[in-house]
């Protein structure tokens, strides 16, 4: 029976790949004490088990189809973001990545030369020990183009899987408790103490989740006006003016028989049934008291709408939500959420909107419609992939990798396909920005992309390196594990430094920026969980496709550096 399964999985090598994954997925959803390998770590350690018992046959084209589809996903991901994330106060951010992420390359050449490692325990070393699986593409392809035996490459392609795997647990582990629980110890603060302190300052609540500007999730309420109000006999724009800061607005009113339209200049008048719009909070606390609410379905029957909306206005980006709120034009629209990148932005009056993001904006039709092209662009859902943009920047991007080449320490060492196809990516997601119609990918594509492209990679990556597993990692001997713990931990350590004392930074947002140079989701989450708040993303998200870009990059360079 065993011997059938051998030969089963060594016959097919497709269906091997898809057990792969699948028992991946499965490895990385257990997790201990909050902490679990994920799946792209899970699919590696599932490729070297299947690998133990089976020498699968691996394809190096589909390994590098899926590896570019993966690269042009992220950069198509981060692209939006990536030249935001370069001015105004995301810089600081930016440049704590790029300390990290140097600081990382540097230590782990100097292990690496220590010990003695070859280029493959080498480029392990490096992605295990950082958190970025991507650079095991980069440094793959820097070795097959290495003057070596197929042989040699392929002994060095293994290693490097070992070496990964060995440094990868301490790597998310050390991070995240670096982050969470040592960086806070060091700074000598309370993290929810800070995250109270930031917040205040950004106008968020911790009593009344929310926006005090009211920009969120919001009700229609009808409420009778009494002969007592001192509204009575002011007009639309006097009343609305004097709950401003709550954004309490009238979209129509009843009068008598009639439903009038809610003009500025219309005089309010006793016994007039409002409909009010509000945050439902700010409605029952501010009106609920003042007033009894009546049931009138014909009054409330207003035609709302809820669209996602692409930041594109240079008079819109860069402005506080607080600022925008006070603009004529977004009377009665309502912010329920702001994404950047895949992460959610707290929604408070001091946050700053930045071109890319995506709004979802909720209020009466016409009202969102003409918001909506005063920001940007209405992003419709899509189920078409523009793969003539798709398969030509990848080809294009690659294209340039081969033919870009720069010299560091004496090395000429070139962009590599891999990198190129990142910086194609970014380029075609930075694009959309001011194109929306340019080089649609539904989002539910992107993911497929990312996701099963580096799982099926590494996964690969994994069979490729199980028949030499134990040998391997008896080469490497204990230094392995021990040089990965130095390669973590160094440059968050002089990242939190320079954040906090150089840069001057909020300590919160120093951690979010760590964890974003290391593009550790985790490192951010126990952030977060820690401090109680979701701030820490705004030091996240413009670091983190910093790190992409230099972690994957450094997969190649580090190969360079410690071949020769």
């Amino acid at each position: 029976m065993l011997d059938w399964i051998h030969d089963f999985l060594v016959r097919y090598p497709e269906l091997t790949l898809f057990l792969v994954i699948s028992a991946g997925y499965w490895i990385g959803g257990f997790k201990v004490a909050g902490f679990g390998l994920g799946p792209v770590t899970g699919s590696l350690f599932a490729g070297i088990a299947v690998g133990q018992f089976a020498e699968t046959p691996v394809s190096g084209t589909l390994k590098s189809f899926l590896f570019l589809l993966f690269l042009f996903g992220i950069g198509y991901s981060v692209g939006p973001q990536f030249l935001q994330s370069l001015k105004r106060d995301g810089f600081k951010p930016v440049l704590l990545a790029l300390v990290c992420s140097v600081t990382g390359l540097l230590v782990a050449v100097a292990v690496a030369r220590y010990l003695k490692l070859d280029p493959g325990f080498s480029a392990g070393l490096l992605s295990g020990s950082l958190t970025e699986s991507p650079a095991m593409g980069t440094a793959t392809e820097a070795i097959n183009q290495l003057q070596l035996s197929d042989a040699d490459k392929a002994r060095y392609v293994a290693h490097m899987a070992v070496a990964d795997a060995v440094c990868y647990v301490f790597g998310a582990a050390g991070l995240i408790l670096f982050c969470s629980v040592a960086a806070p110890t060091l700074l000598r603060i309370d993290l929810r103490e800070e995250a109270i302190a930031l917040e205040k300052k950004l106008g968020i609540s911790r009593l009344t989740p929310g926006v005090v500007s009211a920009w969120r999730k919001f009700e229609l309420r009808a409420f009778p006006l009494p002969a007592g109000s001192p509204l009575v006999g002011r007009p639309i724009r006097d009343a609305e003016a004097g709950a401003r800061d709550r954004r309490l607005f009238v979209q129509r009113l009843r009068r008598g028989e009639r439903i009038l339209e809610a003009e500025p200049s219309l005089v309010l008048e006793a016994g007039d049934i409002l409909a009010l719009s509000g945050r439902r909070d700010i409605v029952v606390e501010t009106v609920g008291p003042l007033a009894d609410e009546v049931e009138d379905q014909e009054l409330l029957d207003l035609p709302i709408s809820a669209v996602d909306v692409l930041v594109q206005s240079r008079d819109f980006a860069g402005r506080s939500i607080e600022s925008v709120a006070q603009e004529d034009w977004t009377r009665s629209v309502y912010l329920r959420s702001m994404t950047r990148g895949e992460a959610e932005m707290p929604i408070a009056p001091g946050v700053v909107v930045e071109k890319g993001d995506i709004l979802r904006l909720v209020g009466p039709e016409e009202a969102v419609r003409q918001a909506a092209k005063r920001i940007g662009a209405v992003v419709a859902p899509t189920t078409a992939t523009d793969f003539v943009v798709l398969g030509l920047a990848i080809f294009l991007g690659g294209l340039a990798g081969v033919l870009i080449a720069f010299p560091i320490g004496g090395v000429k060492i070139a962009l590599s396909t891999s990198v190129g196809t990142l910086l194609a990516g970014l380029a075609v997601g930075h694009l959309r920005t001011r194109y929306p119609l340019f080089g649609r990918i539904p989002d539910g594509a992107v993911s497929l992309m990312t996701a099963l492209g580096l799982a099926a990679f590494v996964g690969m990556t994994g069979l490729h390196a199980g028949p030499v597993f134990f040998k391997a990692i008896a080469e490497a001997g204990v230094g392995l594990l021990f040089g990965g713990m130095i390669v973590t931990l160094v440059p968050p350590l002089v990242g939190l430094f320079f954040g906090r004392y150089v840069l001057g930074m909020n300590p919160i947002l120093v951690l979010g920026a760590i964890a974003g140079a290391q593009t550790m989701t985790a490192a951010m989450a126990a952030v977060q969980e820690r401090s109680g708040s979701p701030v820490a993303v705004l030091g996240y998200t413009p670091a983190v496709p910093v790190g992409h870009i230099l972690l994957t990059t450094w997969g190649s360079v580090i190969v360079s550096l410690t071949a020769t």
